[in-house]
Order: structure tokens, then sequence, then C-alpha cells
């Protein structure tokens, strides 16, 4: 299992969404920058606080041409009680499976509980990836004013 590095394609990952309907990675974020969250679950305080700051930040990092997704092993209840609780706007896949996503992306994974460590990636338009943050425990993670501030940063500096 390695960590994606910048200017590698995003693999392909599949996840159900609360309310019905399919995560499906990196086709859904093409033709965007694509902000994809694997969050630990429901119970993380500091994944509540990353999820509704992603959540204040939509409007901003819409303007700049961003999409964000947030998955992780939490089942469908759980998961459409944090969408609720938050009232996210953006897709949020649950059942994730830890040890595929793992494999898949190189996120570190719990094993007992079983859960996805926080993992965050930012995507270019193409879906490569263009910043990693990989977190081994409870702190680490992308914050949403940063992640606006780089997208605004990479498309000033794309020429």
């Amino acid at each position: 299992m390695s960590r994606l590095q910048n200017g590698q394609q995003f693999p392909s990952l599949s996840v159900p969404t609360v309310g019905g309907g399919t995560i499906s990675l990196p086709d859904d974020l093409t033709g965007s920058y694509g902000i994809v969250l694997l969050y630990r679950g429901s119970w993380c305080p500091y994944c509540n606080a990353q999820l509704a700051s992603f959540s204040r930040a939509s409007g901003k990092l819409a303007e700049l041409g961003a999409r964000v997704v947030a998955l992780s092993v939490d089942d469908e209840a759980t998961t459409a009680e944090l969408v609720a609780k938050h009232r996210l706007a953006f897709p949020v896949g649950h059942s994730a499976d830890a040890h595929k996503v793992a494999a898949a992306t190189g996120a570190y994974v719990n094993d007992d509980p079983r859960y996805l460590q926080s993992t965050g990636f930012i995507l270019a338009p193409d879906s490569t990836v263009i910043t990693a943050v990989y977190s081994s425990g409870a702190i680490g993670r992308l914050v949403a004013d940063d992640v606006a501030g780089f997208i605004r940063y990479v498309r000033e500096h794309a020429a």
C-alpha cells in the first residue's frame, strides 16, 4: 500500500451515498478541482469540525471551481444523521470498505474498531493528485480555508 504522490491519477473508487446514488471517483470530480475527504467517523469531533467547515466554505469553493466529496466506513443511518446535523450539501459516502479504500489510496486504517484515518486529497481538473494529506491518528487534515487559498494560488499560477 503506497501513498498517492502529486501528479498521480486518483484511483477508481465507488461508494454508496446518503439518500441513494454512488460517489464514483475520480469521475464525479473530473473537470473541477476535487476535494476528497476520508473521515474517521461521525463519532470523531475533529472530523465533525472539518466537515462543517467545508460545508461553510462551499460557496467560496464553488466560486473556485472546486467540488467536495467525503466518505467513511459509517453505515448509512449514522452518515445520514451527520449530514443532517451539519447540513452537508456535498455528497457523503457511507459503508466504505476500509481496506479497499486504503489499498487504493494509501490511507491509514485503524483495525479495532476498523475505520479509515483522516486523509484528504486535492485533485486537479484532470483528476491528478496535487496535494495529499495523510494522518495516522486523530489530528492532521485538510482545512477548508487552506484548500481555498491553495486552489486560488494554483489557478493563478497555472500559466
